[in-house]
C-alpha cells in the first residue's frame, strides 16, 4: 500500500473575466479541481464522493473508519487504484478498490449503505435516518485533555498558514489535526469538508494511531453533524471550527463528550459543550 499525495489535478486552468470596478481585463485564474472517486470493495461499488484529487489512500482509509467499516489499518490487505480511463484512455485515477482482511465483515452494499456523496454534504443519499448514526467505538467523553485559550485562539491562523492550494485558488477548505500545546500534526484540504476531514482521519488510521485522544480538529467553515460525527468516530475530544455548529452537532457533541468550540476567530470564540476542558486565563 504506497502512500499517493498527489494524483490527478488539484487545481486547474480556465479564463476568466475579471471585473474591478471600471476595470476589465481577461486572465486564467486557478480553480480547485473536483472529481469523482468511487470507493469499491472487493470489486463491488460502495460509494462515490466528490472530491479534490489527492491523498486519495487517505480519503479512502478515512471514509471507511468513519463509516465504521474498518477500525483500523489491520482491516485492509491492500488496496489499489483501477483502470478508469477518460476518452483519450488515460487512467484517471478515480476508481480506488479495497480488499478488506479477512474476518472483517463486508457491509451491506444494498440502497442504505450504498450512497453518493457530494462536496457539501457527507450524508447525502443515504436511505434512511437510521443509517447516518454510526456508533463510535471510543469513549471521547473520558477524554482528560485540556486546552489553553491561548493555543485555541491560535489555531485558524496557523491553519490558514498551511493551506497551499487554497492560497491558489480560494475554493478549497481545509482539516488541520492540533496537538493540544498547538503543533501541526495533520493537514488536509479538499473541496468538500467531511473529505478534508476523512483525509486527516485517513492518515491517522494508516499510521495506527486511532485514537486520536487529547487532540483538536480544526475546520475551515462551520461544523456539521457529519463532522462531528466523523470526529467522534476517530475519539477526537475536540471540535474547532471559524464558522457556526448546527444544532443537531451541538446535540451530538454533548451526548458523545466532545467539546464543540463555533465562531473560532480573532480574539473569541463560542465554546457549545463540555467546556470544561478548556482552560481559561486567571
Amino acid at each position: 500500500m504506497g502512500t499517493v499525495l498527489a494524483v490527478g489535478r488539484v487545481t486547474s486552468r480556465t479564463p476568466v473575466l475579471r471585473i474591478r470596478g471600471a476595470q476589465r481585463t481577461t486572465r486564467p485564474d486557478a480553480v480547485a479541481a473536483e472529481e469523482p472517486l468511487e470507493i469499491r470493495l472487493d470489486g463491488t461499488p460502495l460509494a462515490v464522493t466528490m472530491r479534490t484529487p489527492g491523498d486519495d489512500f487517505d480519503l479512502v482509509h478515512g471514509f471507511l473508519a468513519t463509516e465504521g467499516v474498518i477500525g483500523g489499518p489491520d482491516d485492509i490487505a491492500g488496496l489499489r487504484y483501477c483502470d478508469s480511463v477518460d476518452a483519450e484512455g488515460r487512467n484517471t485515477y478515480n476508481v480506488v478498490d479495497v480488499d478488506l482482511a479477512p474476518g472483517v465483515p463486508v457491509p451491506d452494499t444494498g440502497l442504505e449503505r450504498n450512497f453518493y456523496t457530494s462536496s457539501s454534504c457527507g450524508v447525502c443519499g443515504k436511505a434512511s435516518i437510521d443509517a447516518i448514526r454510526t456508533k463510535t467505538a471510543y469513549d471521547v467523553a473520558a477524554d482528560a485533555v485540556r486546552l489553553p485559550l491561548e493555543v485555541l485562539l491560535a489555531l485558524p491562523d496557523r491553519l490558514r498558514a498551511e493551506q497551499q492550494v487554497f492560497d491558489k485558488t480560494g475554493g478549497l477548505h481545509a482539516a488541520g489535526l492540533f496537538s493540544a500545546g498547538g503543533e501541526l500534526r495533520t493537514l488536509r484540504e479538499d473541496v468538500g469538508r467531511h473529505n478534508a476531514v476523512d483525509k486527516v482521519v485517513g492518515a491517522g488510521v494508516r499510521e495506527g494511531r486511532l485514537p486520536l485522544a487529547g487532540q483538536v480538529l480544526m475546520v475551515s467553515g462551520r461544523a456539521s453533524f457529519e463532522l462531528t460525527q466523523k470526529a467522534a468516530m476517530a475519539g477526537i475530544p475536540v471540535l474547532a471550527a471559524v464558522s457556526a455548529p448546527s444544532s443537531l452537532a451541538v446535540e451530538l457533541a454533548r451526548e458523545v463528550g466532545i467539546t464543540l468550540v463555533g465562531f473560532l476567530r480573532g480574539d473569541g470564540c463560542n465554546v457549545y459543550t463540555h467546556t470544561e476542558r478548556i482552560v481559561l486565563p486567571e
